[in-house]
């Protein structure tokens, strides 16, 4: 039987080299995150179908959705996003939560998408959101974090921007163009491909909603204007929540940001890049009526974003911001000097580990020290301990510097010491 060596599109095989960024990326979230006040939750990978399905709209349902019944014949689905479940979990637990709630995740998530650069069909999202306030200074919060990320990552606002916008904002622009209310669902569909589309196509797909010419020209002029937010007390008050953070010059009105999902109702914002080579990078928005759709007692309002590892890792390495990273934590090799003194080795790298290091035990007591050394070398482990008949009869430890190739003549203590200040110990970039 010819098994295929591949993972199935889409999906991706994490070798340490990728899960030393993934470590680094989520270090970085979650020091973002707690700053502002944040607590980490997690829900399950799998969910019913039907909470998707009234909640994240028909495309990414019936699209997107990987599908699966269990033995009673319920249909389940892969957690495509992570925000009904959030809303279900806070739901179940209303009356015992100190509002406003303020959690984040980092998690697996699932579609059944065309896979591209940037984009896969298995994918981490970070998830944050902030449930129980009807204040624009929740949604300046969320935003501003996102900001904080990208400066954190060492994106300057000339490699990338956020992009927000008022989903009740241009409903009273429509009101008063004198469009009808049935037609603000639908035109929303249609504003958010305009980044997709040609010009013309875009043209097309409005005329075909049946509305004037005249119409469709106001309609256009309004997407256009990007003083508009002035209009706006909501989005006014945002943009100078964020200018007031100094974070600012990472964020732009947009009035063609309007988010696809069925189920935000006022402030929506994406993520872009400037040159433009992606399309929106991540998403989110104020969602008010979520939680008693999913069995909530009250109406809970909410704003929160999501924003995938692919496309980030792709924005870092085209804005030449990808990290450095070393994938081997061991920080000292013990090596063996000869099996009758494996047990004088094993002994020092349990003390070693025990006061708080990061260390490896040579595992072959017959291989000559010349080649623990190049092992050391080939996964580049700064330090190594050599323990030979001489150095156990001093009841010293012989610590060689592999880069350096100094080496110091230390006691047990004096290593554990090194170790308790944590000098062999990289911290996190």
């Amino acid at each position: 039987m010819n098994i295929n060596s591949q993972p199935l599109k889409g999906f991706r095989d994490f070798y340490p080299e990728q899960m030393a960024f993934q470590n680094w990326f989520y270090s970085q979230i979650r020091r973002v995150s707690e700053s502002f006040g944040f607590q980490e939750y997690e829900g399950p990978t799998l969910e019913t179908l039907d909470l998707y399905a009234a909640k994240s709209g028909e495309e990414l349902v019936k699209k997107q959705a990987f599908t699966l019944q269990d033995k009673s014949g319920k249909t389940l689905a892969l957690r495509p996003e992570m925000t009904p479940t959030l809303a279900r979990m806070i739901a179940q637990k209303e009356n015992s939560l100190v509002f406003p709630v303020k959690w984040y995740t980092y998690g697996r998530r699932f579609r059944y998408e065309q896979p591209q650069k940037g984009r896969g069909r298995e994918f981490f999202q970070w998830d944050l959101d902030i449930l129980g306030s009807n204040s624009f200074v929740a949604d300046a919060e969320v935003i501003t974090i996102a900001a904080t990320l990208y400066q954190k990552l060492g994106l300057s606002p000339t490699e990338v921007v956020i992009k927000i916008n008022d989903r009740e904002y241009l409903k009273q622009k429509f009101n008063l163009l004198g469009i009808k209310d049935e037609l603000f669902l639908p035109l929303l569909k249609i504003i958010d491909k305009k980044s997709k589309v040609t010009a013309q196509v875009f043209l097309e797909m409005l005329k075909e909603t049946g509305l004037s010419e005249t119409l469709i020209d106001k309609i256009i002029q309004l997407l256009g204007d990007k003083n508009g937010f002035r209009d706006s007390e909501w989005l006014s008050g945002i943009i100078e929540i964020i200018n007031k953070t100094g974070l600012g010059e990472y964020i732009e009105f947009d009035p063609s940001t309007v988010r696809g999902l069925d189920y935000y109702t006022r402030t929506v914002f994406e993520g872009w890049a400037v040159q433009g080579q992606f399309r929106s990078i991540w998403g989110g928005g104020r969602y008010d009526n979520l939680t008693q759709q999913v069995g909530g007692k009250s109406q809970i309002s909410g704003v929160g974003f999501a924003m995938g590892d692919m496309v980030m890792s792709e924005i870092l390495l085209s804005a030449n911001k990808y990290p450095s990273l070393n994938p081997i934590n061991t920080k000292i090799l013990v090596t063996v000097f000869s099996p009758e003194l494996f047990d004088k080795s094993l002994e020092l790298s349990t003390q070693l580990r025990r006061a708080g290091g990061e260390v490896e035990l040579y595992l072959d007591s017959r291989t000559k020290l010349e080649k623990q050394l190049k092992y050391a070398n080939a996964k580049d482990i700064p330090f190594v301990a050599i323990l030979g008949p001489e150095e156990v009869e001093k009841n010293i430890v012989k610590i060689k510097d592999m880069k350096s190739g100094e080496q110091k003549q230390l006691n047990i203590k004096e290593i554990v010491t090194l170790v308790n200040n944590s000098p062999l110990q990289v911290p996190l970039p």
